[in-house]
């Protein structure tokens, strides 16, 4: 039969150094420190990628509120027809078209159009472009922009004061 012996055997090595109160500490130390660096870097990284500000002045814009909203008034007032294609070409670029006639049905002359489009995820993607006059109430331009989904901001300015805007989301093939 054999038998257990509870005591410990001395000819056993010790094994390593034994774990004292400074060694926990410092153990501690060490893992909260890794901890608070990954966090530390995955901030950084995340504001410098990506600040969350969509509107660059938002302040000035929300004090702008009722004047925005008159202009918007004067706008639907004018009760323009506005028209936009948007065609993709082999080049690669798409021709942004619009074709603008007033309440008559009269194509407008003289209208300065620009387009913006504003990506809905990243800023640094937005783009703009002014659109020519083809003829009368004709505009085009042509602008190689990534496919995928885009704010399209269609301003219209007249002797240098806007007189129409329109926003819309749109998709580019």
């Amino acid at each position: 039969m054999s038998s257990c012996n509870l005591v410990p055997d001395e000819a056993a090595p010790a094994s390593g150094r034994p774990l004292t109160g400074w060694k926990v500490l410092g153990i501690l130390f060490g893992f909260f420190g890794v901890i608070f660096a990954v966090n530390g870097l995955m901030a950084y990284l995340a504001v410098s990628t990506f600040s969350g500000e969509v509107e660059p002045h938002a302040y000035d814009h929300g004090i702008a509120y009722n004047r925005d909203i008159a202009a918007a008034r004067e706008q639907a007032a004018r009760a323009w027809k506005v028209d936009v294609s948007l065609e993709p070409r082999a080049s690669g670029e798409t021709l942004i078209a619009v074709v603008a006639r007033d309440a008559k049905g009269v194509e407008l002359d003289g209208v300065s159009f620009d387009v913006h489009l504003d990506s809905p995820v990243d800023g640094k993607q937005n783009l703009s472009v002014k659109l020519g006059q083809a003829a009368p109430g004709h505009y085009e331009a042509s602008i190689k922009a990534p496919a995928g989904a885009r704010d399209f901001v269609l301003t219209g300015a007249q002797e240098g004061r806007e007189v129409f805007r329109s926003r819309s989301r749109v998709k580019i093939d």
